[in-house]
C-alpha cells in the first residue's frame, strides 16, 4: 500500500472516530433526559442500554476469537464502524 493510501485510510478512520464521539455524546444526553423522567420508560431505557452494550461487545469478542480482526488497522476500522452503527440506531430511535 502506498503511503498516500495509508494516510487516507487513517485520516478516514480519524474522521469516523470523531463522528462516533459526536453522535455518542448526543445519545448520552438524550438518554439522560429520558432516564431523568423516571417511570417505566426510564427503566426500559436503562435495561436496554446495558443489554445493548453486552451484545455489542460480545459480537466484537467473537470476531476477535474467530480471526475477523486480523491487523490493527482492520480492527480499528471494524470496531469504529460497528459502534457507529449501534450509536446511529439509538440516535434515530431517541430522536424519532
Amino acid at each position: 500500500m502506498t503511503p498516500k493510501k495509508q494516510y487516507d485510510r487513517w485520516q478516514s478512520l480519524a474522521f469516523e472516530s470523531w463522528a462516533l464521539w459526536a453522535e455518542a455524546s448526543t445519545v448520552i444526553g438524550l438518554r439522560m433526559i429520558r432516564m431523568a423522567g423516571g417511570g417505566k420508560l426510564a427503566e426500559r431505557e436503562g435495561s436496554r442500554m446495558i443489554s445493548e452494550k453486552i451484545a455489542a461487545n460480545t459480537e466484537l469478542g467473537l470476531d476477535l476469537l474467530l480471526g475477523g480482526l486480523r491487523t490493527p488497522d482492520q480492527a480499528a476500522v471494524k470496531i469504529v464502524r460497528h459502534y457507529r452503527g449501534k450509536v446511529s440506531a439509538n440516535h434515530r430511535r431517541l430522536v424519532g
